[in-house]
């Protein structure tokens, strides 16, 4: 696996080193915690449970090593470069199968590159982990702007439009000028903008969220067992599971004070995401199971890195402009534009809403890849690495120049 890549002046390696004070005060502050009392009911309807924020406590505080994840991260190739007046930071590695496919993978919220790092290997070096050298991909994996150690906005305006086009100067800067893209959550929002916006270079996209769902919930089929479940557990979010995104997409700065001064407020709020993953997660602290990849000390590495690089408040910004952006698009009565490559698009069961076939059809006329895979939720490329590759495989195969 090929680690370098030629520099200029526009794209600078990037190491992490962060100050020994920084992780001793992120120590103190996690043990000078105020609790509040416990929850009065069974399950996390009330919100995340005090067993499983105190298990959290416990193994941050006495038992996790930051340095750990900084050297892993630090092993890998990566870069910054300024696009359109944003400090973009991004790992890319290129295998060494020189005929590889370059692919873009945006991560989501509360996610981060390091949800995306177990499927380095499988992506870049397939003959290593059951594939073939003809499935191997470049990989370019971005921080979102405003998270991580990318730059955030000062300025209005970085919505899913001004990210995918940041994203095309990317892969053209590193030399790509053919390749597809890929994200889950906010990376699907984005991933959708580069193929609605036909981004220069771009041959084609994959999704593991059907985020465009939440703006055409009346065209979506509810016909069969699958098109109903589907349904259900879309109301449940927007009825019950909403709370994170109502309060980023409207009072971000609000939410952001909190996220930024406390690191188990922070942590709190990044785990009461979506039912599936916060059980997955609460049973790996409190009963020590993980399911896939989501152990205990990948989980507090994506929270260290929200709580290191303070972007907890510059991340749930996202929402707002997201929001703003659809509110405006409503008033002014304007569909999307279609896409203009083709989509593959792969529904988890574990997922906020397990889109069918059916609704993939509908948001996606002329869906060119769809499979439903039996294990793996949300955090699909974290959770299970090795079946996220094997989708990515299947999904591009037949965009691969001389296929």
């Amino acid at each position: 696996m090929s680690t370098t890549i030629e520099t200029t002046t526009e794209v600078q390696p990037f190491q992490i080193d962060i100050p020994q004070e920084r992780i001793d005060d992120l120590r103190r502050r996690i043990a000078a915690m105020r609790w509040p009392a416990q929850e009065l009911v069974a399950d996390r309807s009330q919100g995340v449970q005090q067993a499983t924020l105190q298990a959290v406590a416990g193994y941050w505080k006495d038992d996790y090593d930051w340095r750990r994840c900084e050297a892993r991260l630090n092993a890998l190739p990566q870069f910054t470069t300024e696009i359109d007046g944003i400090e973009i930071h991004f790992i890319h590695v290129r295998s060494r199968h020189e005929d590889a496919l370059p692919m873009i993978m945006t991560h989501g919220w509360p996610g981060s590159v390091i949800e995306l790092l177990d499927t380095i290997g499988p992506l870049t070096d397939p003959t290593a982990h059951g594939g073939s050298a003809e499935d191997a991909f470049h990989l370019v994996l971005p921080s979102l702007p405003g998270y991580g150690f990318s730059s955030a906005p000062t300025e209005l305006g970085w919505e899913n439009g001004p990210i995918a086009q940041a994203w095309a100067k990317l892969m053209a800067r590193l030399g790509y000028s053919r390749y597809v893209a890929q994200g889950g959550d906010v990376g699907a929002a984005v991933t959708d903008a580069m193929g609605r916006h036909g981004v220069e270079g771009l041959v084609g996209i994959h999704v593991n969220l059907l985020a465009t769902a939440l703006g055409v919930v009346d065209l979506l089929p509810a016909e069969s067992e699958a098109e109903r479940a589907a349904h259900a557990a879309l109301k449940t979010f927007t009825t019950d599971g909403f709370g994170y995104f109502v309060e980023q997409s409207t009072r971000p700065q609000t939410i952001g004070y909190s996220l930024v001064d406390s690191p188990l407020g922070l942590a709190a709020w990044m785990l009461d995401h979506d039912t599936d993953s916060y059980y997955k997660i609460s049973r790996a602290f409190v009963d020590g199971v993980p399911t896939g990849n989501l152990t205990r000390e990948s989980v507090v590495d994506n929270i260290t890195l929200y709580w290191l690089t303070g972007t907890g408040s510059s991340a749930a910004r996202w929402y707002w402009e997201f929001g703003r952006f659809l509110a405006a698009a409503a008033a002014a009565g304007h569909a999307p534009p279609p896409v203009q490559v083709p989509v593959a698009c792969t529904t988890f069961p574990g997922e906020i809403w397990a889109a069918p076939r059916s609704w993939a059809e509908t948001v996606y006329p002329g869906l060119a890849y769809f499979n439903q895979v039996d294990s793996g939720g949300h955090f699909a490329a974290w959770e299970e690495p090795e079946l996220f590759a094997a989708e990515m495989r299947a999904a591009f195969r037949s965009l691969r120049q001389g296929s």
